[in-house]
């Protein structure tokens, strides 16, 4: 059976983050939609620009990991979702070497860091909130190897 296509997947994203909201009461579609479009932008390919409409939603338990076992996805895109799902109390270091190590992985969650730290979505959050999560974005990507911008280093 072939893989699901990319519109698909959307649908399906869409579907299992329907009704949830962002930090800042955003429809949560809205932010897997933007990372998409940002790995698309940075000439990522349908495996990447897959999993990037997947990569929160292990995490959140929108979907489980038992469904991404058994999805009509590619291995590959599988991995990079996988990547990006960050454990319970895992280190920022164990998660930032998790996505280095998965071919793919660094592209999509430069598009995540770039669509959170949008200085206009962070606008419209409470000063102590914006304020650790501008640490939290600016220390993952130090730790991926990201200049401020989001783009690679020097």
């Amino acid at each position: 059976m072939s893989p699901l296509t990319l519109a698909e997947v959307e649908t399906l994203a869409r579907a299992a983050h329907d009704g949830r909201t962002d930090k800042a009461g955003r429809p949560y579609a809205e932010h897997l939609a933007a990372v998409a479009e940002g790995v698309r932008a940075r000439g990522g390919d349908p495996d990447q620009i897959a999993a990037a409409w997947l990569h929160d939603a292990v995490e959140d338990a929108a979907l489980s990991e038992e469904w991404l076992a058994r999805a009509r996805l590619t291995a590959r895109t599988k991995a990079i979702v996988r990547a990006l799902t960050r454990g319970p109390g895992e280190s920022q270091e164990a998660y930032a070497a998790r996505i280095l190590a998965t071919p793919g992985a660094p592209l999509v969650k430069e598009a995540d860091l770039a669509h959170n730290a949008d200085p206009d979505r962070l606008a419209v959050l409470p000063e102590p909130v914006r304020t650790r999560l501008t640490g939290k974005y600016a220390r993952m990507r130090a730790l991926l190897g990201l200049h401020g911008d989001g783009g690679p280093a020097a």
